[in-house]
């Protein structure tokens, strides 16, 4: 069976797995174990969105600079630490609006929009952001997806290991119970995949909130194998 797990610097936590369905025969052992790693995300992809709508276009398109100036003004200090970094989806469109009475003439209404996106590896640095963004009025929204670990990969190893083991360690008991060793491999399915459990964070424009926790998600890996029993 797995055992409990801490990952340096992680607080991530393996939650043991029950004993899965064994399958024996002459010689032979088939059984599933599984691995799972608790962890925090420690990082993001953000993105904000200042828009704005006038008669003119370029009105519009000056409105939505000169929030974007803004912008980089306030985060000037935080700069070099967001990756990836881009401002470069830049939107100019006319929209109609309503009419109100019969025969009357569309009005017409310029739309421009900037989109700036960057990804952050502190979460220290979100409730700032979040902030800035909230005093420009720029529009954004964080969903679980947007959360992630900086060495996700590792994790997924740490699972799997763990599950390895624990299809091991099942069948060494099997094989005690039957006066026998647990001997080599004979053939391994892997899987493998995350589970996020739900998190608490400000949704688009909610003025005033920041987030105020990032909850546990779970990376779960399992192995099918058929060992040999000596």
């Amino acid at each position: 069976m797995s055992h409990p797990y801490r990952a340096p610097g992680l607080a991530t936590v393996v939650l043991a797995s029950v004993l899965a369905p064994v399958a024996a025969s002459a010689g032979e052992v088939s059984l599933s174990g599984e691995g799972i790693v608790s962890y925090t995300p420690d990082s993001a992809r953000l993105q904000f969105t200042a828009s704005a709508e006038h008669k003119l276009p370029e009105k519009a398109s000056q409105q939505v600079a000169d929030t974007m100036t803004q912008w980089r003004k306030g985060i000037q200090n935080l700069r070099d630490q967001l990756d990836d970094y881009s401002d470069a989806d830049v939107n100019l469109y006319t929209r109609s609006l309503p009419i109100q009475e019969h025969g009357q003439k569309p009005e017409q209404l310029a739309v421009a929009s900037q989109t700036v996106s960057f990804a952050i590896r502190d979460l220290e640095l979100l409730n700032p952001l979040l902030d800035q963004a909230q005093k420009l009025g720029l529009q954004y929204h964080l969903g679980s997806h947007q959360f992630f670990h900086s060495n996700e990969p590792d994790l997924q190893r740490q699972a799997l290991a763990l599950a390895i083991k624990d299809a091991r360690d099942q069948c060494t008991f099997v094989a005690e119970q039957l006066d026998k060793s647990c001997g080599d491999v004979v053939t391994i399915n892997i899987s493998g995949g995350h589970r996020p459990v739900p998190m608490m964070m400000a949704e688009a424009k909610s003025g005033g909130d920041t987030v105020s926790s990032v909850g546990p998600r779970e990376v779960r890996a399992s192995v099918s194998a058929t060992f040999e029993l000596d």
